[in-house]
């Protein structure tokens, strides 16, 4: 499995590559960098300088925080000293900020001035992070792709990844997210293939990796959305890979190690839906052969099944979401979907009172959401878990729930059997009015409420029905669907 934490080597850390094998010592970025001259700064014009400035609060960007995107003719009008605007692969900063900050002096800032500097940028630093350095400054996105390079040479491919508009999926801006676009580059060792979403929300269980024989398959989910690079490398690679994501302006990068240390012409050829971003309810499930490491019975009906995704594969199921075994389980190796479900973290946030409504196997997609809320909202009250199952034997994980609720007074957990023995003392039936109305006492009037339910579909359907006439509202209620 793919290592998700950092790469070796902080010194270069838009690469994630050890500072002294990027760039190469022959390459062009090495010269250039090695016959630039810097210039004296001003006293109070050190790095340290400018990042207590990007860390001030102040607005850096002339917008208020607000992101836009910028056509060619407004970054055109942004070409002075004091109104310095630079695109640098598809993204645009107001640097006027930074010129008295810059190493290279103003002049070499201003060659850039209200155009796209990636050429200018790549000739001189390329390995420099400047999504970090210039995060501040962040104005947008272009609206349209950069100008094309005149050293382009790649086929059926433009700057960044962005096909021609007659080789793109056709998705209008208002049916879905804007294309992200994609860039690779190398070193004597390494190839790093960088996704740039346009989006802020990408985190590392956004992006699902496979690489088989000569097939690389990197899926981000964006939205609703799948943007998909599906490439037959030119070249071979090692099993294992390094991902990397820069959240607050949606990078990806994949650094992949080269079995021979020889430069690549080209990063592969395209094959079926390459470059391609489709609703992701129309892309149908992905399957990967995971090896069976062990099983074992957690009740008299349920299994606990460990499996190992195999180490060319990249994989993390968000919160809330789920994956689909196809075959039974009788070999070493099952195939494992890709994570389903449309839960979104964000609903946690903010919440004061989450309740938690599981039948039988529902209790499932409850774990992880009970141990985030937990851990990371702060604004958390109470959590209560209402579980249904038919007797005591087919409650899942009971000592440990029971553990938990000790341990944590904001949790507490209450059991509902339809078929209890006589010496059952707990709650007993099928979800109701009654036991709704009991179980989901708010901790104030005006608390902020998540109610999550799970369970075979009767139960789900009669439980939505049941919270609404409670009065609970839409956007109170998620359901997870099977």
């Amino acid at each position: 499995m793919s290592d998700s934490g950092q790469s070796p080597g902080q010194g270069s850390r838009m690469l994630n590559v050890p500072s002294q094998s990027f760039p190469a010592p022959s390459s062009q970025q090495r010269v250039a960098s090695g016959g630039r001259s810097k210039v004296p700064l001003k006293q109070g014009r050190s790095l340290m300088d400018w990042i207590r400035l990007s860390k001030s609060g102040k607005d850096l960007t002339g917008l208020k925080g607000r992101l836009i995107d910028v056509t060619e003719e407004e970054l055109k009008k942004h070409n002075k000293k004091e109104d310095c605007w630079i695109c640098i692969r598809g993204f645009v900063y107001n640097v006027s900020s930074y010129m008295e900050f810059h190493p290279g002096g103003e002049d070499e800032l201003m060659r850039a001035a209200g155009s796209d500097g990636t050429d200018l940028f790549d000739q001189v630093h390329r390995w420099v992070n400047y999504e970090s350095m210039l995060k501040e400054c962040l104005v947008g996105r272009m609206a349209v792709k950069p100008a094309i390079p005149k050293d382009y040479r790649e086929e059926k491919r433009v700057l960044n990844g962005l096909l021609p508009k007659s080789q793109m999926t056709d998705i209008s801006t208002k049916e879905g997210p804007s294309s992200p676009s994609y860039d690779w580059f190398q070193t004597d060792s390494l190839v790093t293939l960088v996704i740039y979403t346009k989006q802020k929300d990408i985190h590392l269980d956004s992006i699902i990796i496979d690489h088989q024989n000569d097939s690389f398959r990197a899926e981000t989910i964006i939205k609703d959305y799948s943007y998909l690079i599906h490439i037959g490398l030119s070249h071979e690679v090692q099993e294992d890979f390094s991902v990397r994501v820069v959240e607050n302006v949606g990078k990806i990068e994949i650094v992949l190690k080269k079995t021979e240390n020889i430069s690549w012409k080209c990063l592969g050829r395209p094959l079926e839906k390459h470059n391609s971003l489709i609703p992701k309810k129309d892309t149908g499930l992905y399957y990967r052969k995971c090896q069976l490491i062990s099983k074992e019975d957690v009740t008299h009906d349920t299994k606990l099944f460990c499996l190992m995704l195999p180490p060319s594969t990249h994989l993390q199921v968000p919160i809330g979401q789920h994956v689909y075994l196809k075959l039974t389980i009788t070999g070493d190796f099952v195939p494992v979907s890709n994570p389903e479900g449309n839960f979104k973290i964000s609903k946690l946030q903010e919440v004061e009172d989450l309740f938690l409504l599981a039948a039988g196997t529902g209790f499932t997609p409850m774990v992880k959401i009970l141990k985030y809320a937990l851990i990371n909202i702060p604004s958390l009250r109470k959590v209560k878990l209402m579980f249904f199952n038919k007797t005591e034997d087919d409650i899942i994980w009971r000592s440990q729930l029971e553990k938990l609720a000790f341990e944590d007074k904001r949790f507490d957990v209450e059991y509902v059997l339809s078929a209890p023995t006589s010496e059952w003392k707990g709650k007993q039936g099928h979800i109701s009015p009654a036991l709704l109305s009991e179980f989901l006492n708010k901790s104030s009037e005006k608390s902020k409420v998540l109610l999550c339910i799970c369970g075979p579909t009767p139960f789900t359907e009669q439980g939505i029905k049941l919270l609404h006439d409670l009065n609970f509202s839409k956007d109170e209620i998620h359901s997870f669907t099977a």
